[in-house]
């Protein structure tokens, strides 16, 4: 439904401030709109599209409009205040509706609201319907005041028709929904198919709580704009939990959803510009039989607090059906917030790019911790990928800033070929030779460990370094390594890759950056010190890989030309470990291994590109 024009709007609104400022306190409520008579109501938004942000990748925060002292707090900036002594009364009594006034009508358990306005609904109604059946232009504020809802053939709130609704939870109440397993009244398109179904855009506020139980299929669906602002909603529901067609937005509020397909979902799957999903705070923890959060278009975080788990979380290989934690039709951004996620399927996806701005973030998966069919970025914030098969998986790999864990079972980043990134499927090992390709990682700063029994940093494509710092446990298996290209520019940073040696490659000749690669004779114990120093004494590299390794590569720029090394292993040092690094104390020697002078941009005694290629993992999952 179109929205009414911005003159309209904003004349209501300094009428309803007017008014506000003259009258005595009273109670009042979280609503969208406010009443001006019996049967009309406007609605003040000052929200920027939110179709815009998404497909501009990010968002902008809404104004905040200001209420009378008398008025309760505004759930959203886009929302007014109403008064709950203006609100028409709506009592169920069981098996019956009690309601006297204009503005709507009694038909047996079904109460038919034919007119804008604000509705106080309170007690219990037993196999019955609240339905909205308004004028294009209405807008209509359900508040729901400890009322309990039941339809054991139909959606229990059903909004035939309305510009707007509003369902409001007021503050300390407790107010429930459900709906039957089997609908006796449904459309061609099979719809309504939610406990509760608006066509129309639907916003949830307030402060009281709502429970949703949802037997047939989705638990609370909008075929427009889906925005929760506030209170605490309890979903549980056969298909998805929670559906807005064209957009999926949550302000704020505690959200709960346990759902046997998708948790949130956005799916105009028509429209470029809608589709999208946005969470701009609260604290949601989701659980699904599918995926966790999924548009059709773009996926943004802003803030907040999400806890999701899918498939069964990371412990299930999971083969046919899609159960990605947060899943992008085109783009997914997180520019803020805490997540965790536990997913049976990719823990990030999008099948354009992921872009990493901000926020913590740490994620567990049986397939890829992060996969993006085209890019993968990183600005900022601190994303660690727990337990995957792959941990960051892309054509283009960027990490310019923040902070990046990876763990894997097969490579830890995993620059594809574009026709291999976008496939549905990538089943077995690596085979052959290592591959070209036209897949690149470019690390300009930020702070990169990865844990791979697989190829450490593999780029069926280049590499360019120029700053931040990489630390690498590469394989044990001598049919992979720890560093594997086919170019390895290096001008700046700090890199140590400790792995195998069968395959070991270190940085190539056209770096400006020296880089020192030793092969041991024999295998060395995981957590072995490395020990690097100038021949005066001077700390370059004091290490301890977390798996056996015989080789392991350092570049940095302490390592100058001319310069005169010495390796060494075992021994002891004072200092502090992170990430196995050490820095400061004191290094007891071990045993002196090596000693080299750099007389070229790569010294050192490193094993060749020889071999052929075979993954540790065994077949990889299949992708949905």
């Amino acid at each position: 439904m179109k929205r009414l024009t911005t003159f309209f709007l904003m004349a209501t609104l300094l009428a309803m401030l007017t008014a506000c400022s003259g009258t005595a306190a009273t109670p009042t409520a979280v609503l969208s709109t406010a009443r001006t008579s019996s049967s009309a109501a406007t609605v003040v938004n000052t929200t920027t599209n939110a179709s815009q942000a998404a497909v501009a990748l990010a968002t902008t925060a809404p104004t905040a409009v200001k209420t009378a002292p008398t008025a309760a707090k505004a759930a959203a900036a886009d929302e007014a205040t109403v008064n709950l002594a203006d609100a028409l009364l709506v009592k169920l009594e069981g098996d019956q509706i009690v309601f006297t006034g204009k503005g709507a009508t009694v038909s047996g358990r079904t109460l038919t609201i034919t007119a804008a306005g604000a509705y106080n609904i309170s007690g219990r109604l037993n196999d019955g319907q609240i339905v909205v059946d308004t004028q294009a232009a209405e807008k209509v504020v359900l508040l729901l005041n400890n009322a309990s809802i039941t339809n054991a053939a139909g959606a229990a709130i059903y909004v035939a028709n309305a510009e707007k609704v509003v369902i409001t939870l007021a503050d300390g109440t407790q107010n429930s929904v459900a709906d039957g397993a089997k609908y006796t009244s449904v459309d061609a398109s099979g719809e309504p198919d939610a406990a509760i179904f608006s066509h129309d855009d639907l916003t949830i506020n307030g402060t009281g709580s709502l429970t949703v139980k949802a037997s047939y299929k989705n638990g609370i669906t909008s075929k427009d704009d889906l925005k929760i602002t506030g209170g605490q909603i309890t979903v549980q529901a056969a298909n998805d939990g929670l559906r807005g067609r064209d957009s999926l937005v949550v302000k704020a509020g505690t959200l709960t959803v346990t759902a046997g397909g998708d948790g949130l979902q956005a799916n105009n799957d028509t429209d470029p510009a809608q589709g999208y999903v946005i969470i701009e705070g609260g604290a949601l923890n989701i659980t699904a039989a599918k995926d966790g959060i999924q548009a059709e278009t773009n996926l943004t975080i802003n803030d907040g607090q999400l806890t999701l788990r899918t498939g069964g979380g990371s412990t299930v290989r999971k083969s046919a059906e899609s159960a990605k934690g947060l899943k992008a039709g085109v783009d997914l951004v997180i520019a803020g917030g805490t997540l965790k996620v536990d997913a049976a399927d990719d823990a990030l996806h999008a099948n354009g790019n992921i872009v990493i701005g901000g926020g913590e973030i740490a994620v567990a998966s049986s397939d890829d911790g992060a996969h993006a069919n085209l890019t993968f970025t990183q600005n900022g914030g601190d994303l660690r990928i727990t337990k995957s098969y792959e941990g960051v998986e892309s054509n283009q790999i960027t990490l310019n800033d923040g902070k990046l864990h990876v763990v894997s079972s097969d490579d830890g980043i995993n620059g594809v070929s574009s026709t291999t990134a976008a496939s549905t499927g990538a089943p077995g090992g690596r085979g052959g030779m290592m591959e070209g390709g036209d897949s690149k990682l470019a690390i300009n700063g930020g702070y990169m460990v990865v844990d791979a029994l697989g190829d450490g940093l593999d780029i069926n494509g280049t590499v360019t370094m120029t700053g931040g710092t990489v630390l690498v446990n590469g394989p044990t298996a001598n049919n992979n390594g720890a560093l594997d290209h086919a170019g390895f520019k290096i001008t700046g940073g700090f890199l140590v890759a400790a792995g195998s040696a069968g395959m070991a490659q270190a940085p190539d000749t056209t770096s400006t950056q020296y880089a020192l690669a030793h092969t041991f004779s024999a295998t060395q114990a995981a957590g072995t010190l490395v020990h690097i120093e100038t021949k005066d004494g001077q700390e370059v590299l004091t290490f301890a890989p977390t798996k056996t390794f015989q080789s392991i590569v350092i570049s940095s720029p302490e390592l100058v030309k001319g310069g005169a090394y010495v390796v060494y292993t075992g021994g002891r040092s004072t200092g502090t470990a992170t990430d196995s690094l050490y820095t400061g104390g004191k290094y007891t020697p071990g045993t002196q291994v090596a000693s080299y002078t750099l007389t070229s941009v790569i010294t050192g005694a490193s094993a060749g590109m020889g071999g052929m290629r075979g993954g540790p993992g065994g077949a990889r999952p299949v992708r949905p």
